[in-house]
């Protein structure tokens, strides 16, 4: 069996959608243990499943009606695919679905954290059926070439489209590294044409600044793929710049892969300090331990929200409870502390199920009760721009850190 690998992802689906070798969406939050290996037995158990004369029985039924009384096209595909995401649905388990080989795509490049493209976020405007930019990734090709958010796409290499070709533009945006496309915007009224290069992307998860006193700031959007290395970058730098205590935020951060957030909480343990503790549906318990040197001693302010869930909960965890140089402000977490397992199937779609509960250290549980803040300030609501006049967690933060 090839090596396993954890994952997480975000709290709330988006309308969002990053052209690059494939649309990717930001999904519920959830840890992913992505397995390659395992695809023989994932397809016996489902194999053995659907052979329940129950199953079976109804399945051949509604099949003959179909055959004798259905007037449409019958897709095959599509009733295979259908019947099988119904069937994990009957779990009645919001985590827990089969993803079609499209969607095994998304999934897989969105959690590696680069992508060929050319870095643009679309959505739909379902009330004038456009296309819409919704925004560009930092020192991408559609941020150079100057889209900006609020440009309507009408053209793509010279076909016209609308919201109703939503896929379709995805599509069309896509393709390989170091090739063109040619867009036609829509911008204040006016017609514009932009040639866009499409080229390998690192989405960035991480942005940092030095705010007054010599406190670092620094924000991440989701543990996706780099974003242990992107950290760490960030933090070296900042301490280059002279800071003396550090502000990290995950507010609004709905999770990602749980290695990056282990990864980072390696930086701010002691070697052998326990980080995550799962247990499976038999109550076999498996205990992550640090497996490095401490780096960062520094004072450290955790900002957490109700909407940090999942991976956040993680950091959030082992920092409240092994970190004595850390301190949680903000709200209690979201609450999200299931593990599901994504297992890739021969044809290149996917099975994931939840298999596992984690909890913190010291053995708390997260699942459905989150993280409590060690100060808790609820009168602000992060929108996901730095306030530093309003922000009321944030000037607790500093405050803290400069007594």
């Amino acid at each position: 069996m090839k090596k396993q690998q954890k994952y997480s992802n975000l709290v709330f689906k988006t309308i969002m959608t990053i052209i690059c070798t494939a649309a990717v969406t930001f999904a519920t939050t959830m840890v992913w243990v992505y397995s390659q290996g395992t695809q023989g037995n994932t397809e016996t158990a489902i194999g053995e499943a659907a052979k329940s004369d129950k199953l079976s029985a109804k399945l051949s039924a509604i099949r003959d009606k179909i055959d004798s009384e259905y007037v449409g096209k019958i897709d095959e595909n599509a009733l295979i695919e259908g019947a099988i995401k119904g069937y994990v649905s009957g779990l009645n388990d919001v985590y827990s679905e089969y993803l079609t080989v499209d969607e095994m795509q998304e999934f897989t490049e969105n959690t590696v954290g680069e992508y060929v493209g050319i870095g643009v976020y679309i959505t739909k405007d379902t009330e004038n059926n456009e296309v819409v930019v919704y925004g560009t990734i930092p020192n991408s090709p559609a941020q150079e070439a100057g889209l900006k958010t609020g440009d309507i796409i009408r053209k793509v290499d010279g076909i016209e489209y609308n919201g109703d070709d939503y896929d379709i533009i995805t599509d069309k945006i896509k393709g390989k590294e170091g090739t063109k496309v040619n867009l036609v915007i829509i911008r204040d009224g006016e017609e514009m044409s932009l040639e866009v290069e499409r080229k390998n992307i690192e989405v960035e998860h991480v942005t940092s600044q030095v705010l007054d006193n010599n406190i670092g700031y620094i924000y991440i959007s989701s543990f996706e793929g780099n974003t242990k290395t992107q950290f760490e970058k960030a933090y070296d730098e900042l301490e280059e710049k002279g800071i003396k205590s550090l502000i990290i935020d995950i507010r609004n951060n709905g999770g990602g892969i749980v290695d990056e957030a282990l990864g980072i909480a390696e930086l701010m343990t002691d070697k052998d300090d326990i980080l995550l503790i799962e247990k499976d549906k038999n109550e076999n318990e498996i205990v992550t331990k640090s497996s490095k040197e401490k780096k960062i001693n520094m004072p450290i302010v955790l900002l957490v929200n109700e909407y940090s869930a999942s991976a956040s909960e993680i950091l959030a965890g082992i920092l409240k409870e092994n970190v004595d140089n850390a301190t949680l402000i903000g709200n209690k977490t979201y609450g999200k502390g299931v593990i599901q397992t994504l297992y890739p199937l021969s044809d290149n779609s996917g099975l994931k199920i939840t298999t596992d509960e984690y909890f913190t250290p010291n053995h708390n549980k997260i699942n459905k009760v989150g993280v409590e803040p060690d100060i808790k300030i609820d009168d602000y609501l992060y929108t996901g721009e730095l306030d530093l006049e309003n922000d009321t967690q944030l000037k607790r933060a500093i405050e803290e850190l400069t007594k």
